[in-house]
């Protein structure tokens, strides 16, 4: 097997990942109760799961955007964003956790797609990320999964307590 078709399969095997987040999430969901999406807490001044679910909504968009800009820019200074102004400024705990969910559901698949439509080129392409520097395509698919394990455990842990 080439270099090449080990890394292609690398690569799908990323965008695969991407899609167990919904699925795993899903599961637990299926028994929380809008009740406890909206009590439960990582800590006192923690994040609820509601605005966790949300916060991974959003973030697929701006993790979404800023791998389009290093798709159609060449090295381009990726944006800075405020989590927790946006979890403030969205009123993420107003919202139904169902609603939420299902538009995480709709973006991934959008930014699942996005990935799986990359030329090996457009693979190769990087940008300026604000706190970590060079980063590449394949870095931004890593961003999201990772992203998606932290508040996967993020979550089980407030279920847990």
């Amino acid at each position: 097997m080439t270099a090449t078709s080990e890394l292609d399969k690398a690569r799908r095997r990323q965008v695969a990942a991407m899609g167990m987040t919904c699925k795993i999430l899903g599961h637990i969901l299926d028994n929380v109760s809008e009740q406890q999406a909206h009590d439960l807490r990582d800590g006192a001044d923690g994040w609820s799961i509601v605005e966790i679910v949300c916060h991974l909504r959003d973030f697929d968009d701006v993790f979404h955007g800023r791998a389009d800009m290093i798709r159609r820019q060449d090295h381009p200074q990726l944006p800075a964003y405020d989590h927790e102004a946006m979890a403030i400024d969205r009123a993420y705990q107003s919202e139904q956790v169902s609603d939420a969910f299902a538009a995480l559901k709709d973006s991934r698949q959008r930014f699942r797609d996005f990935f799986k439509g990359l030329s090996a080129d457009e693979w190769e392409r990087a940008g300026v990320h604000p706190e970590q520097g060079n980063f590449s395509m394949a870095d931004a698919a890593m961003q999201v999964v990772m992203h998606d394990l932290d508040h996967l455990e993020q979550i089980t842990r407030v279920l847990a307590q």
